[in-house]
């Protein structure tokens, strides 16, 4: 097998491609074949050193494919399931060991590359607009980096939930691709400031109830200065680098302020199942768009970071066998 390694952090530069043995499934585990693996921003921050991980370290969370072996006391999967998963570091390989309680089932109407390409971003978007704050009709949102892979995704289940969306893009493309997930108002954050944008948009100073930022450093305090008292800023991505130290201060009037992560809201596999079972429901019945942007092959995973990072993606990035 393949798998996709890295000994010191830094750039792309320290990916490695490398054969090795097949891994053997241990208790409680499955060796999987992997059919496509997501790419993510948080790979990169492991990559970087932003989040720390043992070294030498293999890398990915998510990916899908079908069972090729089970361990002992598996009881929850078998031998040709077909499966996707995301907490499992080292997903970027051609086969990969999964404990059977991250696993879930994909459903025979939706495709493995679709799979894959939700269960990090998906499941984010899904909690994002469910839990952290649980969107009704009528409410304002924004949502940065409204062409991503996340982006994409916040803005239709936002939309399901009847909130009016505003979002920020940086390209005309782009800019399409929100109005095209459904998006009320597409802001070019490059070429205006965005909150004096949704300002004179909306009519009022403080106009939005919440504000979803994977963006980080470059985009916190003009989403903090959009909600309305008792709103809610939820910063879940550093995509921009993370957010300087907040004072409560800054809280005024009455805000409040999370750091949403998806591993809190998936927290046993009966959370981790109610949320792709309700998603892939949507996906194989055709409401939910999901857009695979770009596909690498695993051996290129330097260069999907590099597209990541530069921007010069849109929706999913997957890396495939």
């Amino acid at each position: 097998m393949h798998r996709i390694e890295f000994t010191a952090t830094g750039g792309s530069d320290v990916l490695a491609h490398v054969e090795t043995d097949d891994p053997v499934p241990a208790s409680g585990e499955a060796l999987v074949d992997v059919a496509a693996a997501g790419v993510n921003f948080i790979d990169t921050y492991h990559r970087s050193g932003l989040y720390a991980v043992p070294l030498p370290s293999g890398l990915g969370l998510e990916g899908a494919g079908v069972v090729a072996a089970v361990g002992p006391d598996v009881t929850e999967v078998a031998v040709g399931d077909r499966v996707a998963w995301t907490g499992a570091m080292g997903s970027y390989s051609t086969r990969h060991t999964i404990a059977e309680g991250a696993l879930v089932r994909v459903p025979d109407g939706v495709e493995l590359d679709l799979a894959a390409a939700v269960m990090l971003q998906g499941l984010t978007a899904h909690y994002l607009a469910s839990s952290t704050w649980p969107l009704e009709p009528g409410q304002r949102c924004l949502v940065h980096a409204g062409a991503g892979g996340v982006g994409l995704l916040l803005i239709q289940m936002a939309k399901r939930r009847g909130a009016e969306v505003f979002t920020t893009v940086g390209t005309q493309d782009k800019a399409d691709l929100a109005r095209s997930a459904g998006a009320d108002h597409v802001v070019m954050y490059r070429e205006v400031d965005f909150a004096e944008t949704i300002r004179g948009i909306a009519g009022v100073e403080r106009p939005l109830d919440v504000v979803y930022d994977g963006v980080g450093a470059t985009t916190f305090d003009g989403g903090l200065s959009l909600l309305r008292p008792r709103g809610l800023m939820a910063t879940f991505g550093n995509a921009s680098g993370p957010v300087p130290p907040v004072s409560p201060l800054q809280l005024m009037p009455s805000l409040f302020l999370t750091r949403p992560t998806l591993f809190d809201y998936i927290q046993t596999p009966a959370e981790l199942r109610r949320r792709t079972d309700e998603i892939f429901g949507w996906i194989a019945d055709g409401e939910l768009d999901v857009r695979i942007g770009a596909r690498f092959p695993l051996a290129d995973a330097a260069a999907a970071h590099d597209a990541l990072e530069g921007r010069r993606t849109t929706g999913k990035v997957l890396l495939v066998p």
